[in-house]
């Protein structure tokens, strides 16, 4: 098989890191980002368009936001759609809402180019190891000629099914995600506030029926201050569950959990984290919880904590 050239469109938090790993590869990347200084960090080539990285490339890669700069990007004057060739790939690795992945993939198809939906999954430290892991929707034909590619920035790829099947598997593993996440941090932030040594209580956790990716992977780093930056903010957190709750309306299931996350991640953007980690999530419930950081003292902490079982002394005298 020839070489195929690649380009990527989108070159910010993920984007960045998924090129330096196909630049480690030994893959000449042709790049174009809105923000320059995006395209300067990532060390590709630097193109002066997508429409550009369109034209000069067989695998388009894309990584950007959401649902309205992909259409932008793809369907807009001038863009992708504009300037694919036959038998072109294009792999949307966004967290995208599968009825417009589907749409988009009509048109691409209508020109002969293949319009492949790869949701991701592990985060940044694992786009900057290659570590990922792929669900990708699309013609399977497509995604087996451009595996030499993926296999840059991802351990693990899976065919999902037709287009849009890889978008909705990343919209369920976001919202199981965003669960975790926030009831972990709920949990946290009562353990501290009972007492408990975190460290502690993350070992029990991780051994019991408790565990979960929030347990194992984030707490045991943020119980000492390392918010671990450079993930899923708690703006782009909010808006997968909500693609996950429009995408369950869709499908008539019943909604029954997303009262939590939409609850805890819409206090931490209205606490002015909207563009942090979204592990600062649990200081947000902090915040409203009597000011708790899990990896400083509790204020007032001059005295022991309270034992949350045994009734206040005020009552006991009533």
């Amino acid at each position: 098989m020839s070489e195929l050239r690649v380009g990527f469109i989108g070159l910010g938090n993920m984007g960045g890191r998924m090129t330096g790993s196909l630049l480690r590869g030994g893959v000449d990347v042709l790049g174009f980002d809105a923000q320059q200084a995006n395209l300067d960090a990532s060390g590709a080539t630097a193109a002066a368009s997508g429409a550009q990285v369109t034209r000069e490339s067989d695998v388009v890669l894309l990584s950007l936001p959401n649902s309205r700069i992909v259409e932008a990007v793809v369907l807009g004057d001038d863009g992708v759609l504009a300037n694919v060739h036959e038998g072109q790939v294009v792999v949307d690795l966004s967290t995208a809402a599968p009825a417009s992945t589907r749409a988009i993939a009509e048109k691409l198809a209508a020109k002969g180019a293949h319009y492949l939906d790869a949701g991701i999954s592990g985060g940044a430290a694992a786009a900057e190891k290659g570590t990922l892991t792929l669900m990708v929707g699309g013609d399977a034909d497509a995604l087996e000629r451009i595996q030499p590619v993926l296999a840059h920035i991802a351990t693990t790829v899976v065919h999902m099914g037709a287009s849009g099947s890889g978008h909705v598997t990343k919209l369920l593993n976001n919202f199981l995600n965003a669960v975790a996440l926030s009831a972990t941090a709920e949990v946290m932030v009562a353990g501290k506030k009972a007492g408990l040594d975190l460290d502690a209580l993350l070992e029990v956790l991780n051994a019991s029926s408790g565990v979960n990716f929030a347990t194992l992977n984030r707490f045991p780093k943020i119980v000492h201050g390392d918010y671990l930056k450079g993930g899923l903010t708690n703006t782009l957190m909010m808006k997968d569950v909500q693609l996950y709750t429009e995408l369950i309306a869709d499908l008539g299931v019943a909604g029954l959990h997303a009262s939590g996350p939409v609850a805890a991640f819409g206090l931490a953007i209205a606490s002015g984290r909207a563009d942090e980690i979204s592990n600062t999530v649990v200081d947000a419930i902090g915040d409203v919880s009597g000011g708790v950081r899990l990896h400083l003292p509790l204020p007032g902490a001059d005295t022991a904590p309270v034992d949350a079982a045994a009734p206040a002394a005020e009552e006991g005298n009533r």
